[in-house]
């Protein structure tokens, strides 16, 4: 046919007799004249502009200004697009009517669509280069294509065409939005007066664009890029060569900060405040929250009402096309219609007659799919940022609460730490949950209705019987739900449960290894395990019923529907309305389904406001205006007096002394009370807790300023309760506190401005560190002045304890930190307070951590010395009498109310009983210090050890890991980038197949093939519903076109065979469905169960080096987070990837067996699936790392200031730690909306190649099903191609998050490849003798130990020889291996030479338990485990209760027993919290002597307790085990001058071997120099 502009069937096609307009063709042709203006135009600008912008660098963030009128111009220019698309399509239709081509119908068309384009591409580069000049060039075009169009459409209006005619109809579309543009347009050069105007307006890009740091630009890009996440593309693609780090994701815009958020929601919760106040009701937060959040949330429910209503066009379009080629076999298409004989002599279509063409309709399902997918994502989106914004802002306000809250509220248990955190880690989630998922609340009932209507006007009656299948199982599905957060609920107790007893063993697995006790404490954790296992059944159960449901009801839902119409009605069902039914019925279940899920997350949001509101009301603590600001303090007079030094306090005289000679001239002169300045003043103070009853009671007194105030009494009279009262956190219940003004010199110059006047440094009596490196702690967010930093850190001696960190002062402690002892703890808090420029400062009882020499140190140099030369006011709480004689005002108190105030002369004068009762104590507080040096030299030197003992662990560990690092490095070197990339990018296949062979072979296998069966067997539904409504077809039409009687008696026969079928394979995928879903979470759980069974008996028999170089904390993530993973995540992931994949293949398979042609087209989209899946899987595994790990921060913050409020608002820093915590939820914030926007990125991708594959699908089979495919399975794979948009997306979400969490398999598996101790001994076990060893005889014979066989030894051929019975002391300094001996009798350590021989038996030969549990063995660490005293003594139930009572009698601890409740079965708690040290350590001699071993070994065991304890030790060794072997490692040399034998070691060598006599007499022995150290 040939080819003409005006088409050539026609002579009068060229005439212009009637006029030039009235010629049809040559209006067609006028209107492609503004067309190729605009082309013409704005090509060469385009190429120019793109050509210098490469040149140019790279204007950050394109500098996106968004012209007035943006968002509309994009949306108009959209509905061009399509307007153009229906006039091509229109023409080409029209053009297949007439007998010659007539170009002039749809080449305008066609260079319309090509012209918009082109407008919006110039439009965008001229609003990035902001250059709104170039923009007239759009103004002509709009004007001039605004003309033309409106000609033709005059002209069409002349010529009769109306309404009726689909062309008329799309004209006049394109006059109106030719006009709209226009106006856009004029708007622009109103607003910018870029021309035509004199002065026009200069313009800068939103200030969030101005800041380099703002990365998330989803609210500046342009409407596609919005749409399509297509700024995000060089963030995750670039995560590919390198990982996302906080860095690439930069900073919040402003308007999601945390801040904006919180005071939108706070103005709009004051306001529901005013409203309650008024009618005395509670404020509404549901309220609050729609004021604040509400917009947004109803912009995201129209978009979703959209995409619902645009994903019904997907079954339409099916039923029509199916419809269209059913009803091929009539010949009308041939035929001419309706040519008018005017002018316009060119075909006119109705807009029925457009739609019946099925490639029109291929591309309109094509149109409507993406269409759907950009709203319903839009959506999602708009709901998760609102999410997010809500859950800062909720974080703010509780935070900000938190800093608020009254202390009695802590205290007295109303508000626990447990319960702040639960609100801001559950609450608050729960609350954007519910947001993300409410707009479904209002868009799925319409959805659901809809469906129904459709589903009636297909089907008729029989529909209802689906839809009610459906309706009725649903509320099961909310049963199931239900059910499966109770089950999780029970799992979670049990796990913390199991847990806490895991936390014990490790912790205590020294001690069990040295009793042989693991198997007993093994096995009472795997008791709990299979409670948490049973419970997990219950789990699995109901997830797996879930998933079935979820595959079945709509099986279910059409068999009865299809089966009922079969029966029930007179037409027979077609292929259109089987498979358009079938895709609704695909439709409708989503919804349902979620909508259980919807309403759990509502009920669940319903509490959490309720709490999150009884929070907000909770009481708050005063305005303690008279520290706030009229009355500034300063208690610095305006000139400095130089401090006169005091001497030093002599150790040597004792107390008592010192206390009678302090009349000699103090220190200071006293200045007469009256001129005397105060600092802080208290009149008739009643103060309390909370209660109505006083604490404190009638409190007058006051703090002289510049001077040592020093407050004494016994515990709990109310010393820390009267400072806390003094900084107001306490309730007065009456009188007043008040604080001194500034002198007025002070306020004229500006002296010291550093000072910060109204706070007040204080140290409390339990010290709080925060999360932050040990600088950190003490400049606590002050200025660093290294002088003043380094004096504050001697006068603490904190320098030795730095010395010892792995990173000195810039190592991290706290909760996350490492674990220092109470006494380092202390002395940083009193650093903090020392350190701080503030006039006054409150020391709560500084030294009670601390021993004697850390105590006078402080003493000296920090509170006489450092702060008192700044001339501060110091308060100090104590109960070191001692010190009193430097107290220049002393406040004794007792029972809540103040005894005496005043200088100690004055007491000494007026209150004779009370200075002759300070005395008395002082004299015992001497004796005691007699004894106590040396204990505690030996505390702070055991806090040092200790934590060099941790450190050297981590630092072996960390050295071993550095040196792999180092390999590793030189390795990747070689590898250049590449390695990294495929490593990155390549899924743990291994691991995978360790954790399916974990599960069992056999479940594996019965996984693997019903999950095949099931999916086979629902093809397999879908094939005969193909074929029998196929055949229905043909048989109903064979039976119209001929009258003949023999056909129609087939039907009745054929009916029965197919309803038939059709039910026993639907029956049987409902089964399968079942067996399918169940075999995975029974793997799962198998797998489960056999990973934490390996990984417990492989930790627990460890050797003990393992536990010194693996941190705890590791091991127990293991056992709690991964375990977790593992138990009840990985199985509803794998399942989700099966389900999802499987479908997809099916799909795609069905599909290329209907039509092969999409094999071809398969190919590219195989690739850019494979790459969109391979970008994001690295992306997203980056983004959710990062915001897992801004998420810890962020909670400790919070926790970490509930526990400090006290020092935070003594030091007024609330504004700090605010500003700490809004930058924290930000970061956590910024990193989840990337890792949701990333999420959007993947879907919108797959949904348009899914919506290609239907496309492509559609137009293959509409061309194949020409040669004669059968019209139902046209349908088969059109529905198929249909449910492949819906699951592309999941196969790589589900493959992106078993990457994830296979992570937690891995980490399992590394330590499931850890070495175990030897536990089989060489010699039989009836060669040992039942009472073995009895005399208790030691041969050490040239024995050398080590760690570790890449470890240097740490004993060198050590000989010895021990008779039976002997008391034998060992000695030497720290690293001398006197431990190491210790550990070597219990085979702890690896003896590679020389050997131990007990009572004649070698024991290296010994199986481990046997020689293990022969010995008896008393730790320096006192260690009890929770449970009953019984438990403790005799976790093996062997001995009797008299035994045990005799035990306790020998250890001093029968009385104390005897009055605890339950006696023997009384409660130990935790590590034995509830006993003093001294007592736990008495525990452990009992312990010893229950196990009645010939030979006892006792490793520093009088280390950590004090004379009294150490005394009975001594006594019940000499006495109780006269008769055993006991070896001694001693700590202080004192306590073994009455051994038998002393063995001095010093480096691994035994030094010196002899009677304690016979050393001592050797003036020049190393045992005499310490003996004489240590007197």
């Amino acid at each position: 046919m040939p080819l003409s502009f005006c088409g050539n069937d026609n002579a009068s096609a060229y005439s212009v007799d009637d006029g030039v307009l009235d010629n049809g063709c040559f209006v067609d042709a006028l209107n492609l004249v503004p067309h190729v203006f605009l082309l013409f135009i704005t090509f060469p600008i385009l190429f120019i502009g793109w050509g210098s912008q490469s040149s140019k660098v790279q204007i950050h963030h394109n500098t996106w200004l968004h012209f007035p009128g943006h968002n509309m111009r994009w949306i108009l220019t959209f509905t061009l697009l399509f307007v153009h698309v229906c006039e091509t399509a229109e023409g080409i239709v029209s053009d297949g009517y007439m007998k010659s081509r007539h170009l002039h119908l749809f080449l305008p068309a066609f260079m319309g669509f090509i012209a918009s384009t082109t407008s919006v591409v110039y439009y965008h580069n001229i609003e990035t280069s902001n250059f709104p000049k170039l923009l007239l060039a759009l103004f002509i075009y709009w004007v001039l294509a605004f003309i033309t169009k409106t000609i033709k459409l005059v002209k069409y209006y002349e010529h009769n065409f109306g309404i009726q005619h689909l062309r008329f109809c799309i004209t006049a579309m394109l006059v109106i939005l030719y006009g709209l543009l226009m106006a856009v347009e004029i708007n622009v050069i109103r607003v910018r007066r870029y021309v035509f105007f004199a002065n026009p307006q200069k313009v800068k890009p939103p200030e969030d664009l101005q800041d380099l740091g703002v990365r998330f630009l989803q609210p500046f890009v342009n409407l596609l890029s919005k749409a399509t996440y297509w700024w995000m593309n060089p963030l995750i693609i670039g995560a590919h060569k390198r990982p996302i780090d906080l860095k690439k994701i930069g900073k919040l815009p402003i308007a999601m900060r945390a801040l904006t958020n919180y005071i939108r929601l706070k103005d709009a919760y004051e306001e529901q405040r005013m409203v309650a106040d008024q009618a005395d009701k509670s404020p509404s937060i549901w309220r609050s929250m729609y004021h604040a959040f509400g917009r947004p949330i109803l912009l995201s429910s129209t978009f979703r009402y959209l995409a619902d209503l645009l994903g019904f066009a997907g079954p339409l379009c099916i039923y029509c096309i199916l419809m269209r080629l059913g009803g091929r076999n009539s010949p009308e298409s041939s035929e001419q219609k309706n040519v008018t004989a005017s002018g316009l002599d060119v075909d006119f279509l109705s807009s029925h007659e457009l739609l019946e063409n099925t490639s029109v309709l291929a591309v309109l399902l094509f149109l409507a799919l993406i269409l759907q997918r950009t709203f319903l994502q839009a959506s999602y989106y708009v709901t998760i940022e609102t999410g997010i914004n809500l859950r800062g802002a909720l974080l703010a306000m509780i935070y900000n609460k938190i800093l608020r809250l009254s202390t009695s509220n802590m205290s007295m248990g109303e508000m626990t730490l447990g319960q702040i955190n639960n609100l801001v880690a559950i609450e608050t989630n729960q609350l954007m949950w519910f947001l993300f998922l409410c707009p479904n609340l209002w868009a799925m009932p319409v959805q659901i209705i809809m469906g129904v209507i459709l589903l009636h006007y297909l089907l008729g009656f029989s529909a209802l019987i689906g839809a009610c299948v459906i309706v009725l199982l649903a509320p099961i599905q909310y049963f199931i739900a239900t059910k499966l957060a109770d089950a999780q609920k029970s799992t979670l107790d049990y796990s913390t449960d199991r847990l806490k007893k895991t936390n014990e063993i490790l912790k205590g697995i020294k001690l069990l290894k040295l009793y042989a006790w693991e198997n007993i404490f093994c096995s009472s954790v795997e008791e709990t395990r299979v409670k948490e296992l049973t419970s997990l059944k219950t789990f699995a159960l109901y997830t797996s019923l879930s998933i079935f449901m979820n595959a079945a009801i709509p099986i279910a839902a059409v068999l009865a529907t299809f089966v009922t119409h079969a029966y029930t009605s007179n037409t027979e069902l077609s292929p259109a309305v089987a498979f358009a039914s079938l895709a609704l019925f695909h439709i409708l279940v989503t919804p349902l389904f979620l909508l259980s899920t919807v309403v759990r997350f509502a009920v669940k949001a319903i509490v959490s406001v309720q709490k999150l509101g009884e929070f907000l009301l909770s009481d708050e603590i005063g305005d303690d205006s008279w520290r706030n600001g009229e009355t500034l303090v300063s208690l610095e007079s305006c000139k400095k007096h130089p401090g006169a030094h005091t001497k030093a306090i002599n150790r040597k005289q004792p107390l008592r002394y010192q206390l009678d000679s302090f009349e000699q001239p103090s220190r200071r002169q006293p200045r007469p009370t009256e001129t005397e300045d105060i600092a802080v003043k208290v009149n008739n103070g009643f103060f309390s807790w909370g209660s109505n009853m006083a604490t404190l009671s009638d409190i007058n007194m006051r703090i002289p300023t510049g001077q040592l105030t020093m407050i004494v009494g016994q515990v709990g009279c109310g010393k820390s309760s009267l400072l806390l009262a003094m900084l107001g956190e306490m309730q007065a219940i009456g009188g007043k506190v008040h604080w001194s003004k500034l002198p007025e010199c002070e306020l004229m110059h500006e002296g010291n401005p550093s000072k910060n006047r109204n706070s007040v440094a204080y140290a409390a009596q339990k010290s709080w560190l925060l999360n932050a490196t040990v600088e950190e702690n003490i400049t606590f967010g002050n200025p660093f002045n290294k002088q003043r930093y380094k004096a504050v850190i001697d006068t603490c001696s904190l320098q030795p304890d730095i010395d010892l960190l792995p990173f000195g002062d810039q190592t991290e402690i706290g909760e996350r930190g490492i674990n220092l002892s109470g006494g380092q703890r202390q002395r940083i808090c009193v650093a903090r307070a020392l350190y701080q420029n503030t006039n006054i400062v409150f020391l709560d009882d500084p030294f009670s951590a601390l021993d004697i020499h850390l105590s006078d140190h402080l003493m000296q140099e920090g509170i006489l010395k450092f702060l008192q030369d700044d001339k501060r006011t110091v308060v100090l709480v104590t109960h070191k009498l001692q010190y009193l004689i430097h107290a220049d005002w002393i406040i004794a108190m007792k029972d809540g109310t103040l005894l005496r105030e005043g200088t100690l002369k004055d007491i000494q004068n007026n209150d004779v009983e009370l200075y002759e009762h300070w005395k008395t104590l002082m004299n015992r507080q001497d004796q005691e210090l007699e004894k106590d040096t040396d204990v505690a030299d030996g505390q702070t030197a055991l806090e040092r050890k200790n934590l060099r003992r941790a450190l050297y662990s981590r630092e072996a560990k960390s050295q071993i890991d550095d040196e792999d690092e180092e390999e590793e490095e030189e390795e990747d070197d070689e590898d250049t980038m590449s390695m990294m990339t495929s490593r990155r990018s390549k899924i743990p296949w291994r691991v995978c197949w360790k954790y399916l062979t974990s599960g069992g072979f056999v479940l594996l296998f019965m996984m693997i093939f019903s999950k095949l069966l099931k999916h086979s067997v629902i093809v397999a539904i879908d094939y005969w519903l193909a074929t029998w409504t196929s055949r229905a077809q043909n048989t109903s039409v064979s039976a119209n076109s001929s009258a003949n009687g023999m056909l129609t008696d087939m039907v009745p026969f054929d009916l029965s065979y197919y309803t038939t079928g059709f039910s026993i394979l639907c029956s049987s995928g409902i089964v399968l469905c079942l067996i399918a879903s169940l075999t995975v979470e029974w793997m799962g759980l198998s797998a489960a169960r056999n990973l934490h069974h390996n990984l417990l008996n492989k930790i627990i028999l460890a050797p003990i080096r393992f536990f010194d170089i693996t941190p705890l904390g590791q091991i127990l993530n293991r056992f709690s987070a991964d375990t977790n993973i593992i138990d009840q995540h990985i199985p509803p992931t794998l399942e989700s990837l099966t389900r999802s994949t499987l479908l997809c293949l099916s799909a795609i398979g069905v599909i290329a067996f209907v039509t092969p042609v999409f094999l071809i087209a398969m190919l590219p989209l195989g690739v850019a699936f494979y790459f969109i899946q391979k970008y994001f899987r690295v992306a997203s595994k980056d983004l959710q790392d990062l915001d897992d790990s801004t998420q810890l921060p962020l909670l400790c913050h919070f926790s970490e200031t509930a526990e400090g409020l006290t020092t935070i608002r003594a030091f007024r820093h609330e504004a700090r730690f605010k500003q700490r915590m809004l930058e924290l939820t930000d970061t956590n914030n910024v990193a989840y909306l990337f890792l949701s926007a990333a999420n959007r990125w993947l879907e919108v991708r797959t949904d348009y190649l899914g919506a290609v594959i239907v496309l492509t699908a559609a137009v293959a089979s509409i061309y194949t099903s020409e040669n004669g495919v059968q019209s139902g399975l046209v349908g088969l794979g059109l529905t198929y191609a249909l449910t492949v948009t819906n699951y592309l997306n999941w196969v790589v979400r589900s493959l992106a998050d078993l990457e994830v969490q296979m992570g937690a398999v891995k980490k399992v598996n590394d330590f499931l490849s850890t070495e175990s101790e030897n536990y089989e001994g060489s010699i039989d076990l009836s060669q040992v003798p039942e009472d073995w060893p009895q005399q208790g005889e030691i041969k050490i014979q040239g024995l050398s130990v080590r760690y570790d066989s890449i470890l240097k030894p740490v004993l060198k051929h050590v000989n010895a020889y021990i008779n039976p019975g002997q008391k034998v002391g060992i000695c030497g300094r720290t690293g001398s291996g006197k431990s190491s001996l210790s550990l070597a009798f219990f085979r702890m350590v690896d003896m590679f030479e020389g050997k131990i021989i007990i009572d004649g038996i070698d024991i290296s030969k010994l199986p481990l338990p046997t020689l293990r549990s022969r010995l008896s063995i008393i730790l320096q660490d006192p260690v009890l485990f929770s449970g009953s005293i019984r438990f403790n003594l005799d976790p093996e139930r062997t001995c009797t209760d008299d035994r045990l009572w005799e035990a306790l009698e020998i250890a001093q601890l029968k009385n104390m027993v005897k009055s605890l409740p339950g006696g023997l079965d009384a409660v130990v708690t935790e590590g034995g919290e509830n006993f003093s040290v001294g007592q736990r350590q008495l525990f452990c001699l009992a312990r010893a002597f229950v196990r009645k071993s010939s030979i006892l070994i006792m490793d520093e065991a009088t280390a950590s307790i004090d004379m009294a304890t150490e005394n009975i030790l001594q006594k019940v060794v000499m006495t109780a085990f006269a008769d055993r072997t006991v070896v001694t490692i001693a700590h202080r040399v004192h306590t073994i001058l009455t051994a038998d034998l002393v063995i001095v070691m010093k480096r691994g060598n035994i030094l010196e071997y002899d009677k304690p006599q016979t050393l001592l007499a050797h003036e020049e022995s190393v045992f005499a120099s310490f003996v004489r150290a240590d007197m």
